[in-house]
């Protein structure tokens, strides 16, 4: 694959541009405002993303849509409930032959689709990918060592975008749990703001490791119930990115929580920033309602967002539900 195309010029989107690039890759960097794509092409920086990142030689900044034509995969790194407008407008300027590589991590508002299946109604016939795993931008983007699992249906594909995507400091596992790959990204997104408002209320780190521990359980039997594979969620897709999202304000939805646990409205914690884990909450409840699987964290959340409960509330619901077997 020498040619990449990246469709969102975001920090993440930027710093996989980056990593695609020194991995060997020509890249192809979509974004919307030809006027930032002409200041990244002059300045060969992203200083409002990744302050201090320079771009990666290989890297051809557009605000072209139709540029990414010549991509042998895209990566679509736009925000989650962007991904029907994105798949929708791709697919008027790619090959159906052309891979597209979900990037960003939720389950679609309204309609409770998971974001494959919403670029599969888009673009029928089209392979489809997910990228996932205990990552950060900045680390990334500055070459610091980071692994991630791609997951397709097609194996061969599968490897042959992991291979093309792996270089010195990036690593890319490549499955073809599809499924279970892009619930995990979704669902720790939700769990991580549970983190957060338990470190902003200070309410102690044994706490946290006691609601990561439950999470998790949560979010295996969620997957379980979709279909997806137990051993793809105990893996960086799963747990990896569990840990690393619930543990660091540097995480955008442990930072949202934490700021509600020190007492700020949902409007003010979010800093007038996406926060994906936020949009997915009332989804990942309805689907977890609708098959029955009980996840208590999920929910607490999901009713805190909504008004209908207080932080003590939730945390007084948790503590007093029955007393069962772990398992």
């Amino acid at each position: 694959m020498r040619t990449i195309g990246i469709a969102g010029a975001g920090a993440w989107g930027t710093a996989l541009a980056n990593a695609a690039a020194a991995a060997g890759n020509d890249v192809v960097l979509w974004m919307r405002s030809a006027e930032q794509a002409r200041s990244l092409a002059a300045t060969r920086a992203n200083e409002r993303c990744l302050p201090g990142v320079t771009l990666h030689e290989r890297i051809r900044p557009t605000a072209e849509l139709a540029d990414l034509a010549s991509a042998r995969a895209v990566l679509l790194v736009t925000p989650a409930q962007t991904t029907r407008e994105m798949s929708t407008a791709l697919a008027s300027v790619l090959p159906v032959a052309v891979p597209l590589v979900l990037c960003a991590k939720g389950i679609e508002r309204g309609s409770g689709a998971f974001l494959c299946d919403v670029v599969e109604e888009m673009r029928p016939g089209a392979p489809v990918a997910v990228l996932s795993g205990p990552s950060f931008a900045h680390d990334v983007a500055r070459g610091l060592p980071t692994a991630v699992t791609l997951a397709c249906r097609d194996a061969a594909l599968a490897e042959a975008m992991a291979n093309a995507l792996s270089g010195p400091t990036l690593r890319v596992y490549h499955r073809g749990d599809v499924r279970g790959v892009e619930i995990g990204g979704a669902a720790k997104n939700v769990l991580a703001i549970a983190c957060g408002a338990v470190a902003g209320k200070g309410l102690g780190e044994s706490a946290k490791a006691a609601l990561i521990a439950r999470g998790f359980a949560e979010l295996l039997r969620f997957a379980s119930a979709y279909g997806a594979k137990p051993e793809t969620l105990m893996g960086l897709s799963g747990l990896g990115d569990l840990v690393l999202t619930c543990s660091t304000s540097q995480s955008r939805n442990f930072a949202f929580g934490q700021r509600l646990g020190q007492g700020m409205s949902v409007a003010d914690a979010s800093g007038g920033k996406l926060v994906e884990g936020a949009a997915t909450a009332s989804a990942l409840v309805a689907l977890a309602r609708a098959k029955n699987v009980d996840m208590p964290i999920a929910e607490a959340v999901e009713q805190v967002l909504s008004g209908a409960w207080t932080l003590d509330q939730a945390v007084d619901a948790l503590m007093n539900r029955p007393i069962k077997s772990e398992h």
